[in-house]
């Protein structure tokens, strides 16, 4: 009998997961592994892992059934070991399009509040001011505002396409995008930092992306630039992110992502001014759980019945 595993999943139930596992005569298992030994220990044997937060090791990789598949509950596959997937053969599947438009909503609200100084505006009449001009100035209208992305992938594009109508410019550093979109400029990084009044991250991390936010590119944004970041949190160097805030070399950001989650109390982004935090909360809706749940059940069904994988972690080969 081939055996289906689900390594950890913070969703009520997965009964859609096992109802597909069960109709192909496969077992199921859910379990709720917390370290990488556990993980290794719970997929050994298994013909169809699925992982959504926890480490999936090259040893734990070791220990699957011949022509096996591992699925990852989400967008990103940071927590995959790609080259040992690779090296033993494993299908690698993930669901990039579940929350297209619900991280597309969060990060054009996020950037919107930021742009019309919400935060502060808010702040400063629960201290008893009432002073629109003071705590607002400077404020751009947004027909002479430019939003840029760092990335300009599928989501990117869903968040320019919301921001639109409201006569913003673009600019964009994306050395894979080659097509058009209205009122977008292509440039590289200096340019992007330098001429962005919004800045919205849509990075995967990669060696070459990992904390590319840091002090020295911080340094090259406007004082008056904000930052938002749903994509990846290894994006940011934090400590030198809160350094700018702090000492107004940027005038605010929101981050919904983080390099360690939940965030540490001790993170000195906890105190920094300007900030909005968020809880990792850009995918949500219950539209989104139900799309991301029903496409992993889809998966299963396809490795059970020996088809190829919907959406192929990038850099998989098996």
């Amino acid at each position: 009998m081939k055996r289906v595993v689900v390594t950890d999943a913070t969703f009520p139930d997965v009964t859609k997961e096992e109802a597909a596992a069960r109709a192909q005569g496969a077992s199921f298992e859910r379990h709720a592994c917390k370290t990488a030994e556990e993980v290794t220990a719970a997929v050994k044997g298994a013909d169809v892992a699925v992982v959504q937060f926890a480490l999936l090791t090259r040893a734990a990789i070791a220990g699957f059934a011949p022509g096996a598949t591992a699925i990852r509950y989400g967008v990103g596959y940071n927590n995959f070991d790609v080259a040992a997937l690779n090296d033993h053969g494993v299908k690698a599947a993930y669901v990039p399009d579940y929350c297209t438009a619900e991280v597309a909503d969060h990060t054009a609200a996020s950037i919107l509040a930021l742009l019309r100084k919400l935060p502060a505006l808010d702040a400063s009449v629960r201290r008893g001011e009432w002073a629109a001009v003071g705590i607002a100035k400077p404020l751009k209208s947004f027909v002479d505002t430019t939003i840029g992305f760092l990335g300009f992938g599928r989501i990117a594009q869903e968040v320019a396409t919301r921001l639109a109508p409201f006569g913003f410019h673009f600019l964009a550093h994306d050395p894979y995008f080659a097509g058009q979109f209205p009122r977008l400029t292509l440039t590289g990084l200096p340019g992007l930092l330098a001429g962005s009044d919004a800045l919205s991250l849509h990075a995967p991390a990669t060696p070459e992306t990992t904390r590319i936010i840091n002090a020295a590119n911080l340094a090259r944004m406007k004082p008056t630039a904000v930052l938002v970041n749903t994509a990846r949190g290894d994006l940011i160097d934090e400590p030198a992110l809160a350094n700018a805030l702090s000492a107004g070399q940027l005038a605010g950001a929101a981050l919904d992502v983080f390099q360690t989650e939940p965030l540490p109390a001790d993170n000195p982004l906890r105190t920094a001014p300007n900030l909005l935090l968020g809880p990792h909360a850009a995918w949500y809706s219950e539209v989104a759980v139900e799309r991301l749940q029903s496409l992993v059940a889809d998966e299963i069904t396809r490795a059970l019945t020996g088809q190829g994988v919907r959406k192929p972690v990038p850099g998989s080969t098996a």
